[in-house]
């Protein structure tokens, strides 16, 4: 059962974990990535197979659109559960890649398993103008942030880091149908793109598996809740789906928070918008939206969490509570 590298008709949903000598878990802090590392821990996948692999979207230089609390929560998480953590990002982060101005796209960087870092790409390509913010769209050309900030670093650290390119590979995401109709077509388990070029395998065995694709939302907050997990700070704060703090697909009430709760990250977004001239909502400005909704009432004490880049509070709670997120207002992209 769960054969790797068979055609995708005949594979089963499930693979045989017991095969893989690797299971490393794209893991952003959400709720979704995190029950899909603690749904590999009751499966009974050994911690020292699984490494975490958090794409950092802001990078080491820019302070733009994350949340400040959320690699250090990751790093946290890792520590809790005793696995590896690994992180990567576009040299120059989001805004780098935003202020793009006839010059081809940075080069990725990313902590290699056996310790140091490595820096690759960044010489090849077209020169190219940006000056302006991802827009919601489901086409990753336009909503460029996806494809440029996780999906090509993501496959970057999978083809340069020599720890990917010997044995069998396992790499989890977590995307669930019930988030949308888009992603309710996913395929759950296939070869992983970088495993193929041309239709054809390459020297790398690395599979792609969505373990929670068929979770509801309730499914994922009970293993939260089984494992006694406290759960990212913005969820606390009223987000229903922890992306960047500033996710161009924000709702009115999300935009309306960051304005009174994060005014700092607000009036540079909006700042930029005028300097382009261009929105991210492609007919509002993010003031506009902000005037449409109406502000979370955020619990100064996760306010204060959220926007530190350490995080000191333990995970473990006795008494876990549900945050006031949960089944709340899940925008994100498709």
């Amino acid at each position: 059962m769960g054969q790797a590298h068979i055609p995708i008709s005949v594979i089963p949903i499930a693979p045989d974990l017991a095969m893989y000598d690797i299971v490393a878990v794209a893991f952003s802090g959400g709720k979704d990535s995190l029950a899909s590392v603690l749904d590999l821990l009751l499966k009974g996948v050994p911690r020292d197979k699984i490494v975490l692999l958090h794409h950092d979207v802001d990078g080491e230089d820019s302070e733009l659109m994350d949340w400040p609390c959320t690699k250090a929560y990751c790093k946290a998480v890792a520590d809790y559960i005793g696995v590896k953590i690994l992180f990567s990002w576009k040299v120059g982060g989001f805004e780098g890649e935003m202020l793009r101005e006839d010059s081809l796209t940075k080069p990725v960087k990313f902590e290699l398993n056996s310790g140091g870092f490595k820096e690759v790409g960044g010489t090849r390509g077209s020169l190219n103008t940006r000056r302006k913010f991802p827009q919601t769209a489901a086409d990753l050309r336009t909503r460029w942030c996806s494809a440029y900030l996780k999906i090509d670093v993501g496959g970057k650290v999978l083809v340069h880091d020599p720890y990917f390119s010997t044995g069998k590979v396992l790499f989890v995401t977590g995307e669930r149908a019930e988030e949308s109709s888009s992603r309710s077509k996913y395929t759950t388990f296939m070869p992983h793109t970088t495993d193929l070029r041309n239709g054809k395998k390459t020297k790398r065995y690395i599979d792609h598996w969505r373990n929670v694709h068929a979770w509801s939302e309730q499914q994922v907050w009970d293993i939260i809740e089984k494992f006694k997990i406290i759960p990212h700070p913005a969820y606390f704060l009223g987000w229903g789906r922890v992306s960047c703090l500033a996710c161009i697909f924000g709702s009115a009430n999300q935009w309306a928070t960051i304005r009174k709760s994060m005014p700092k990250y607000f009036k540079r977004i909006a700042d930029y918008e005028k300097e382009f001239g261009v929105t991210i909502h492609r007919t509002l400005t993010v003031n506009e939206l902000a005037d449409k909704g109406k502000p979370y009432d955020c619990d100064p004490t996760w306010l204060e969490l959220a926007m530190d880049r350490d995080f000191n509070l333990s995970l473990y709670a006795e008494n876990w509570v549900l945050p006031a997120g949960a089944f709340g207002e899940s925008n994100g992209p498709t």
